[in-house]
């Protein structure tokens, strides 16, 4: 197995470092590898028989982090790989530290496939003209929400104006947690922009946020998971707002459930290697059914492992508990929802609007499920 870690910056180790080092695009020359096996199947929304091909290497993209544990998941126990070897196709990971950086190695041609948060889906779809990539599938839904100072979110509940003149910290401007905020900031008569406003918005990695919080440089923070459990356990915070709270199943059929990642691919990937795409389906269903049946203690067990090798460090068992309570593990995309999140970014001035009828493609995801219940 391959694998390379990104930061929020795109740093790069291997052949990719020195494809940028030559230049500051050097990402576009890291194209998809060859075929391997050819076939003849349907295209996804068509009758005609067109020929597909498995791509040698499918390079794929996610984050060490628990949002993302369908992938940890797939990796660690084999599922991607087992997958694609019927076809002769490898799976080498990149590990990124924030969605634009691995928004940017899709577009560049550097990874084939990607689990992202849904706002940088939605900004690099928008900003393409559709072109950019294709949600292929939910992974997990839920788990965020913003966590302040015990005192603060007392007084809030009470008068949400005190929060006039406080620090908050989101993972990375634009991101999914960064959007929400900013409506939820909005909606309540706050004043917030990109430069700043009545709240002081500062886009921080996770690690730096627990420790500026700790130190009380910031007061509170919209956060994924574990850091949101990590903040309240670990730091004394305190929930202001559990974004499930403000989804009530209108849009996504599914009350208390909005998407927090999923599973995109190049269009380019998908049309010229179906089966390949169809694999990677098939093996992320199959660490979702583990997520979802396996022992809780061994969920939590195989997961801080991964953590630990991918990110440096274990969660506390508490952490981890309360953090996957609030996290749902599904392949539903819960398309419904991306209208509101993309109107939300636009009106924040971070996104583009754009007709959404092409971001969602569940052709792969339909087969796959057919493929598994026939298996």
């Amino acid at each position: 197995m391959d694998t390379t870690r990104y930061t929020a910056a795109a740093q790069t180790t291997g052949p990719a470092r020195r494809a940028l080092l030559a230049g500051g695009t050097g990402l576009l020359g890291l194209l998809v590898l060859g075929a391997a096996t050819t076939t003849t199947v349907p295209r996804p929304g068509s009758t005609a028989t067109t020929p597909a091909t498995a791509a040698t290497t499918l390079r794929l993209g996610y984050f060490a982090n628990l949002t993302h544990a369908p992938a940890l998941v797939g990796q660690a126990k084999g599922l991607f790989a087992a997958e694609l070897a019927g076809s002769g196709t490898t799976v080498a990971t990149s590990i990124f530290g924030a969605g634009p950086a691995a928004v940017e190695a899709l577009n560049a041609g550097a990874i084939d496939a990607a689990y992202l948060g849904p706002n940088p889906a939605l900004a690099a779809y928008a900003s393409s003209g559709g072109r950019g990539l294709r949600v292929l599938a939910g992974a997990a839904a839920g788990g965020a929400q913003l966590v302040v100072r015990e005192e603060l979110a007392d007084a809030a509940r009470g008068d949400v104006g005190v929060l006039r003149g406080a620090t908050l910290a989101t993972p990375q401007l634009g991101g999914t947690q960064d959007v929400a905020l900013r409506t939820w900031l909005t909606a309540q008569g706050l004043g917030t922009d990109v430069r700043g406003g009545e709240v002081s918005i500062t886009p921080t990695a996770n690690a730096q946020t627990l420790e500026l919080f700790r130190s009380g440089a910031i007061d509170g923070a919209w956060l994924p998971e574990p850091w949101a459990s990590r903040l309240v356990l670990e730091a004394g915070a305190a929930v202001l707002v559990d974004e499930a709270q403000l989804w009530d199943g209108a849009e996504t059929g599914a009350p208390g459930l909005f998407p927090t990642t999923v599973l995109a691919v190049s269009p380019n990937f998908a049309a010229a290697h179906p089966l390949t795409v169809d694999a990677l389906l098939r093996g992320h269903l199959a660490a979702l059914h583990w997520l979802n049946t396996a022992d809780r203690r061994e969920v939590s067990e195989l997961l801080n492992a991964e953590l630990s090798a991918s990110a440096g460090a274990p969660l506390a068992p508490k952490v981890i508990n309360r953090a996957l309570s609030s996290l749902s593990f599904t392949a539903d995309p819960l398309a419904g929802a991306y209208p509101r999140l993309l109107q939300n970014a636009v009106d924040a001035s971070l996104a583009e609007s754009a007709n959404l009828d092409a971001l969602v493609d569940d052709s792969f995801l339909a087969r796959a499920r057919k493929e598994r219940a026939g298996a």
